[in-house]
């Protein structure tokens, strides 16, 4: 025998009502029957928590089954406390996670929520800050509607202005239609607020009766357990007449759509209908054709106990004697052996688990609703949640029939910022939730190319960022080239000044025996001639793809010749010194200009730096290094200098015998003049230590080619002070002034002079 309980579950009186009939019909009492037999009864309830509770106590006493419909509740699988409650409806642990996608999808991610304040709507919280948290979806507000009427009204006012005032369209609502909350529902809707409302089957007013005729809802998304269709029930309710049932929701339409009339001896009976009355025409236009949950659960509770008592009925026939006939036992003792662990497949096609600790997590289906007057409501499935598919491909949308649904492909945004777009970062300010946030721009080289970043992402070593900062390019390798306008011209300004140094030391080698030539040593202007060609051609090992060989080189290359040429700077300023010191009376220094003592300063000198330089090549020498940092979107390869103390350390000696040349020849500056370059010598020392006082800071601001071609500058400009302060005068006299170059005219003057004087 079924029961089908569906009353007013918040009415106490009406419940005990139930019970009191329940035993008085069947002559029980609690614990105890006066009958001898008690057929086994099965109870079919839902779809609230307390009526469980409480029918769940009473019907332990006499072990009937209690089959429930409506949500699954974790507190009712405990098999200890409720030995005999069934719960048809699938796990909801997954409700959360398939709403959480959903808005991660439309990219909501500042929602409402309004829930019951009871066991399950805390439970429920509980699992949607979980994945929320995970997921980056906020919450806006969270009204929690009170259970107690008195309650809910004292807060009613707070309730409203928290959704009135909220810049969020999206609400999800959570909760039994039979509680309170569908009392502050309807006032949200009375009042004309336009949300988007994402919710469970149970909030979808075209399976349900009780909305059948006021038009609740604005825009509805509905996640309903997922089912196959059921052979012949869409025929059933098509060819239904309401004439022949005696149900009041049938009474219902008929006496709405049909001119049926009440008769006068049952309230539930139509007479006078329409000919050919049938809910034929109401298929496009008022309730969905398909089952609801509740309906399914009811469905497959009825199947559950069929397949169990076959079997149960089925063993007590095998195990009967033969030639035996007696009455087949209904204990509900035995019931329960086959109907907790029952598997079946119901005529859906779908698989049904009867043990409650092995039920499934449901899948679900997504509806997109929109209601029109008069109850008619349009129903379009648009997407599906498998929680058993891999993560990313659980929620399968339909694009189409999203459009198709709603006229667009785009649904309204729900955000609490803007969208931080690539090229910027999110950047969330203290005390604001995580879903709000600012956009701020990424800093140098680093890229976001993604909506909503969180961080940026710095480019790699040899990529740069491109201007709009969402996507990092390929640097291109560069150095201070050949072909380059600045290594052009510092080429062909070495090339020409060591042309021109060659062609000054054809001019002395042809003009050897002049006076002006051999005044001077001639020997050491042969040396510092030919060091300065080299000096200027030293220059080029800085110009070209560096390599390990010319980082090395131009480093020693460059420290030994300008040693040699500022060695011999200094040698041929203390043999002018020396040369008037022995011409003066009363002086023996004759043999140090005999000797050739100032000729033994250039290696003294030289070997002193090639020792440097060993030291240097033996502790860091100088490598190929890139700089990925001096040029935006340059990898520029340059040489390092090795070891920062040797390199300084040379630059230092060499500095230091500059400094010594300069002061011999300030001290000689006023000597006698005739063919005496001690002037040019102090200016051409003068003017060599101003290029390398300036170079130091000049070199340590700038970076990548502008630092290798301000080293090449100062070696050329150098170079060229030296050969510009001491033998272009020289080789003016020999090809502009010939005549001052003749010792003739040389005693002419002196004798002039004498005659004067």
């Amino acid at each position: 025998m079924f029961y089908f309980f569906t009353n007013n579950y918040h009415d106490k009186q009406a419940f005990q009502n139930f019970i009191y009939i329940t035993a008085k019909r069947h002559r029980l009492l609690l614990n105890y029957s006066c009958k001898l037999k008690t057929k086994c009864r099965v109870m079919f309830t839902g779809p609230m928590l307390i009526p469980y509770l409480s029918l769940a106590q009473f019907l332990e006493f006499y072990k009937f089954p209690q089959l429930t419909y409506g949500p699954f509740y974790p507190i009712l699988s405990d098999r200890e406390q409720f030995p005999n409650l069934y719960q048809m409806a699938p796990k909801d642990t997954a409700l959360a996670l398939a709403m959480v996608s959903l808005m991660l999808h439309f990219s909501w991610n500042w929602v409402g929520l309004a829930i019951s304040d009871d066991d399950q709507g805390l439970q429920f919280l509980s699992d949607l800050r979980g994945e929320s948290d995970v997921q980056r979806v906020c919450l806006a507000f969270v009204i929690m509607i009170p259970v107690n009427m008195e309650l809910y009204m004292s807060r009613a006012e707070v309730c409203n202005k928290q959704i009135e005032t909220s810049s969020t369209h999206i609400v999800i609502i959570y909760g039994d239609t039979e509680s309170t909350l569908i009392l502050c529902f309807r006032m949200w809707v009375s009042q004309g607020m336009q949300r988007i409302w994402v919710t469970t089957s149970q909030w979808d007013v075209t399976t349900s009766k009780r909305d059948f005729i006021l038009h609740s809802f604005h825009r509805t998304l509905a996640f309903e357990h997922h089912h196959a269709e059921i052979c012949g029930f869409k025929n059933f309710v098509q060819t239904l007449n309401p004439s022949k049932y005696t149900d009041m929701f049938l009474a219902g339409l008929g006496w709405m759509y049909f001119s049926c009339e009440a008769s006068t001896s049952n309230c539930k009976t139509l007479e006078n209908c329409s000919f050919n009355a049938s809910l034929e025409w109401l298929v496009l236009q008022s309730f969905d054709m398909a089952f609801s949950d509740g309906g399914y659960d009811v469905y497959n509770a009825v199947y559950a106990m069929a397949h169990a008592l076959h079997e149960m009925l089925l063993q007590q026939v095998e195990n009967q004697p033969i030639n035996t006939l007696r009455e087949l036992d209904s204990d509900c003792s035995q019931l329960h052996l086959f109907l907790k662990n029952m598997h079946f497949v119901n005529p859906a096609g779908d698989v049904i688990n009867m043990n409650q600790k092995e039920k499934l997590q449901a899948e679900y289906g997504i509806y997109h609703i929109s209601n029109f007057p008069h109850g008619v409501g349009f129903k379009v499935k648009i997407g599906e949640f498998k929680p058993y598919f891999p993560h990313g491909q659980q929620l399968h949308l339909y694009e189409d029939m999203i459009e198709w649904a709603t006229g667009t492909r785009q649904m309204p945004s729900a955000e609490c910022g803007v969208d931080c777009h690539p090229g910027f970062r999110k950047f969330h300010q203290e005390g604001m939730a995580a879903c709000c946030f600012d956009c701020i721009p990424c800093r140098a080289n680093e890229i976001s190319n993604e909506t909503n970043m969180d961080q940026c992402i710095k480019c790699p070593e040899d990529q740069y960022a491109n201007a709009e900062q969402n996507h990092c390019l390929y640097k291109d390798v560069t150095f201070l080239a050949f072909g380059d306008p600045l290594g052009m011209t510092l080429s062909c300004v070495a090339l020409g000044l060591s042309a021109f140094t060659i062609l000054v030391l054809g001019i002395f080698v042809k003009h050897q025996d002049t006076p002006i030539v051999k005044a001077n040593n001639l020997t050491l202007s042969y040396i510092l001639l030919i060091s300065l060609i080299f000096c200027f051609l030293c220059s080029l090992l800085f110009i070209g793809h560096p390599n390990s060989v010319t980082c090395i080189l131009q480093q020693i290359t460059y420290g030994f010749l300008f040693t040699v040429a500022v060695s011999t700077v200094l040698a041929k300023t203390v043999t002018v010194v020396w040369a008037f010191k022995v011409t003066t009376p009363g002086r023996r220094m004759k043999w140090f200009l005999v000797s050739g003592v100032p000729n033994y300063i250039i290696p003294i000198c030289t070997i002193i730096q090639i020792i440097l330089c060993a030291i240097w090549l033996g502790t860091s020498p100088p490598s190929v290094d890139i700089d990925s940092h001096s040029e935006h979107g340059h990898i520029i390869i340059v040489c390092n200098k090795g070891s920062v103390t040797a390199f300084y350390s040379v630059l230092g000696y060499l500095g230091s015998l500059a400094l010594g040349s300069f002061t011999v020849a300030f001290l000689a500056r006023n000597l006698p003049d005739t063919f005496n370059e001690a002037k040019f010598l102090t200016f051409s020392m003068l003017l060599f230590c101003s290029v390398w006082v300036t170079f130091l800071p000049v070199y340590h601001s700038t970076k990548g080619k502008v630092m290798v071609a301000v080293e090449v500058f100062s070696i050329l400009a150098s170079s060229a002070g030296l050969l510009g302060c001491i033998f272009v005068p020289k080789c003016y006299i020999i090809l502009v002034r010939p005549g001052r170059n003749s010792l003739q005219k040389l005693k002419e003057k002196t004798f002039s002079r004498t005659d004067i004087s």
